[in-house]
């Protein structure tokens, strides 16, 4: 880790923050704002790996999931009451048996409305994660993981370096495809550029599985059977108080119990994670260490988070625009400069190092 990197689990903090804010509203605006300052971070400082290039993924997918959403709301309706008839599709009578489906009927303004901002709040949602994987080395995370989880940080780590892997080979066999003359698009290139993606992933694989036999993957020390069960008893127990202050935070009944809950339920979650990190045999070379940079990072995120809950529970006409009866969205303003708060690891983490160009390698 050079110095002055940014931590990978604070650019995971951060992302999550701008997902749960992002969660915490359909408001287009804010919406489309957090959308905003997710793509400058990751445009600023997003490294020159292969891995860091998923983010554009993400992107498409989140609007593919805008489409087909508003697609489902034209097709099948979106169960809101509207009066703004956009337009009439012929409607398939269907049987008793499927009351409350339509299929075709009356587009209005208020279901389409409906429809943009639920998937524009799990759009965000997606970029905010495609921002994480753009944005944080997953071999360094990797090392970041309590020795009690590794067996599930090394499984959750694979599937996260997948897509980076996946689009930066149909990008490399598609690149060769037209070197070659040959078509790069549609269903033909599309089925030939499949095969050989494929026996690119089976081969990291078997080569991932040589590796890790080779290192001595899932070796673990023996320790004491009161020690395996205090560890089962405290990592249930927290995850349980956990999950309880939880709800007790989200609702109102909860308020006076959720807090202590669930600090009671991380401190003992901890404890468990601890004590569970006996049974791996594992070193570290080089730990990544929280710097104030990181921490920096992990507080914008989880700052913007707070301050947008905070106002959904004053203000929740403004984070959620009503639809019935239609009217159009504001911009309100102290919780779009919360979302603004997430802008600052473009400000306080270093630039990522440039790639030699082949002048100054030479």
């Amino acid at each position: 880790m050079r110095d002055g990197a940014v931590h990978p689990g604070a650019w995971w903090l951060w992302a999550l923050g701008l997902g749960v804010a992002a969660t915490r509203t359909t408001n287009p605006l804010l919406l489309a704002l957090l959308v905003a300052v997710s793509a400058y971070v990751v445009t600023a400082r997003r490294p020159h790996a292969p891995w860091s290039r998923s983010y554009d993924a993400f992107v498409k997918l989140a609007l593919a999931v805008i489409a087909i959403r508003l697609l489902f709301t034209v097709v099948f309706g979106s169960g809101v009451p509207g009066t703004r008839v956009l337009l009439t599709l012929p409607e398939v009578p269907l049987p008793d048996w499927a009351q409350g489906i339509r299929l075709g009927g009356a587009v209005t303004a208020e279901g389409l409305a409906y429809g943009l901002y639920q998937a524009m709040k799990l759009a965000a949602l997606l970029i905010c994660v495609g921002a994480a994987n753009a944005l944080a080395n997953p071999s360094r995370l990797l090392k970041a993981v309590p020795g009690a989880l590794y067996e599930t940080g090394v499984a959750v780590v694979v599937a996260l370096t997948f897509a980076p892997h996946l689009i930066a080979d149909v990008r490399r066999l598609r690149a060769a495809r037209r070197l070659r003359g040959r078509p790069d698009k549609g269903v033909r290139g599309l089925l030939q550029v499949g095969l050989p993606v494929l026996e690119g992933a089976l081969e990291r694989s078997v080569a991932l599985a040589a590796a890790m036999d080779a290192r001595g993957y899932g070796r673990t020390a023996l320790v004491p059977a009161a020690v395996r069960r205090t560890t089962a008893a405290l990592t249930l127990g927290g995850l349980l108080g956990v999950c309880a202050g939880t709800y007790g935070t989200l609702t109102a009944e909860g308020g006076t119990y959720g807090m202590p809950v669930l600090l009671a339920g991380l401190a003992a979650a901890l404890a468990g994670l601890r004590l569970g990190g006996r049974r791996s045999l594992r070193t570290r070379y080089r730990p990544d260490r929280w710097t104030a940079r990181s921490v920096l990072v992990a507080v914008s995120g989880a700052a913007a988070a707070a301050l947008l809950a905070l106002a959904g529970a004053r203000d929740p006409a403004a984070l959620n625009p009503s639809v019935v009866p239609f009217s159009a969205p504001g911009l309100p303003l102290w919780p779009a400069a919360a979302v603004l708060l997430g802008l600052l690891p473009a400000f306080v983490t270093p630039a990522p190092d440039r790639p030699a160009s082949s002048e100054e390698a030479s």
